[in-house]
């Protein structure tokens, strides 16, 4: 819980109950599909969530207007 207080809810003012849910389910969709982990070989806990692609553009995605980004290459 920490972690997304720290790099979501810190960084917003919540209008209401439905805005604080946004900020959490889209924060939570980062965090499992898209956010690497280290212990895990740099994927996301997700499998197939990111393509492994070695060459082609790279494509930014962002969340919560920006505050997210995550970047990876566009399948081939």
């Amino acid at each position: 819980m920490q972690v997304v207080k720290r790099e979501c809810l810190d960084k917003f003012i919540a209008f209401g109950r439905e805005h604080l849910d946004l900020l959490c389910q889209e924060y939570a969709e980062h965090y499992h599909a898209e956010q690497p982990r280290q212990a895990k070989g740099n994927l996301p806990l997700v499998r197939g969530a990111t393509a492994d692609a070695t060459t082609g553009e790279v494509m930014c995605r962002e969340r919560l207007g920006g505050v997210l980004r995550h970047y990876a290459r566009a399948a081939a």
